[in-house]
């Protein structure tokens, strides 16, 4: 017990002189600068608003404007780093994420190809006299109408029993082939360029919290640097010296509030407290958000067709319908109803316009937001999980690498933004 005594009072006089000292220090630094007191102790604080109205605003200019604002493009004006970049920042997710997360084929196995082909079936059946009215009016109306109804009600009873089938047969065969018939990176990319709107609310929404927390914490960063810029002009006070250092530390502050984002990469732990990067940490949420808006926004099933009937390889998609569509044009009683009404050299041609029609006609059923919300959730479920089981530096391949090369126009913007904060204090408070 008698040894902690000394042990305790060496303890309160080491404050002691560290207190004194700092005295001493604020003492001198007051004294050298009385007549400019309050404008010295403003630098902290007006360190601190700088900062965050710079990366709040930088933060904007991450995002907007959606178009070129300017007079000479791209060098007099502006337009946000995601919407300039979106087809390529598109292809990136892409690769770093989406192919990660499952292929074409299991996606489209997922998302349970019976069903889509019972879906498009039964909403067509609905529909199957108008869509054979509509074409064979279109060959030739007079015949059509003039047609016995006997034969036109054969001709609806056969397409009616047929169609479940040919449209299960079809739906499979593109499930087995979409590989080949479609290529995702040209439709997300594609959709995003022509929406960049959407890149930029699925940017956000995925990464609202670490865009908020770079606000919000700039103000502390840049307070602290605030400090250690009013001490070294209190050393230092020549004419350049305040805008100087706040272009300095406007530049680190910028820099700091970026890498606290990704940074640390895995977990470091000192004492009870874990560091890591805040977007690294909210790994699960981040899963569940990612995966709800790329299933429902870039890859439902709708847009997924739509690429399959229409996209630019589409060509194999339309061989792949003839084939399925020939079993059921060349039936007895649909032949002989088209060559009567067409003849038999308007037949080859009809059978041309039946798959354009078909093909157009299938995709009608997949605009059903319902039914796209929910093959979308089972393909989420699938992905989130994945997303959540990655490491720290695949799961970082999510956002950063999409701006990564862009992310220096930020910090230099805080450099600015300092210097001419900086220069600002200096004529108004120290001149």
């Amino acid at each position: 017990m008698r040894d902690e005594v000394p042990l305790c009072g060496s303890r309160v006089f080491g404050w002691y002189i560290m207190l004194d000292s700092l005295l001493a220090v604020g003492h001198r630094i007051y004294l050298s600068h009385q007549h400019e007191f309050w404008a010295f102790i403003s630098i902290p604080f007006v360190a601190a608003i700088v900062t965050w109205v710079h990366v709040w605003f930088a933060m904007k200019m991450v995002f907007y404007p959606l178009e070129f604002v300017g007079i000479w493009k791209p060098w007099i004006g502006w337009q946000g780093i995601v919407p300039r970049k979106a087809g390529k920042m598109a292809a990136i997710t892409v690769d770093n994420t989406l192919a990660k997360l499952g292929t074409l084929d299991e996606v489209f196995r997922e998302m349970e190809p019976e069903l889509i082909a019972k879906h498009i079936s039964n909403v067509m059946l609905n529909d199957v006299e108008n869509f054979i009215d509509e074409i064979m009016n279109d060959k030739n109306h007079v015949l059509w109408e003039n047609l016995p109804n006997a034969i036109k009600k054969r001709v609806y009873a056969r397409v009616r029993r047929q169609l479940p089938d040919v449209m299960d047969r079809l739906v499979k065969d593109m499930s087995e082939n979409i590989e080949d018939l479609m290529d995702l990176k040209h439709m997300v990319v594609t959709r995003l360029e022509a929406d960049k709107g959407l890149m930029v609310r699925t940017f956000q929404e995925v990464g609202n919290h670490e865009i908020a927390f770079v606000v919000n914490s700039s103000m502390w960063i840049g307070f602290i640097f605030g400090i250690i810029q009013m001490v070294l002009w209190s050393f230092w006070p020549y004419r350049w010296g305040l805008p100087l250092y706040g272009a300095a530390l406007g530049y680190l502050t910028n820099w700091v509030a970026i890498n606290m984002v990704f940074r640390p990469l895995n977990p470091v732990y000192i004492g009870p407290w874990k560091l890591q990067g805040v977007f690294l940490k909210r790994q699960n949420e981040v899963a569940e958000k990612f995966s709800q808006l790329s299933t429902e926004e870039m890859m439902t099933i709708r847009h997924i067709m739509t690429e399959v009937m229409t996209g630019k390889r589409a060509d194999r998609t339309r061989a792949m319908v003839k084939r399925h569509l020939a079993p059921l044009l060349e039936s007895g009683v649909v032949r002989t109803a088209i060559q009567l009404t067409v003849g038999p050299q308007g037949y080859a041609d009809l059978k041309r316009t039946v798959v354009d029609k078909a093909t157009l006609k299938s995709l009608e059923p997949l605009q059903d937001p319902q039914f796209n919300k929910e093959r979308a959730q089972v393909i989420a479920r699938i992905f989130s999980v994945r997303m959540k089981a990655m490491t720290p530096s695949e799961f970082q391949d999510l956002l950063r690498p999409a701006f990564q090369e862009d992310e220096w126009i930020i910090v230099v913007l805080g450099g600015i933004f300092g210097f001419v904060a900086g220069w600002i204090q200096f004529v108004v408070g120290f001149q």
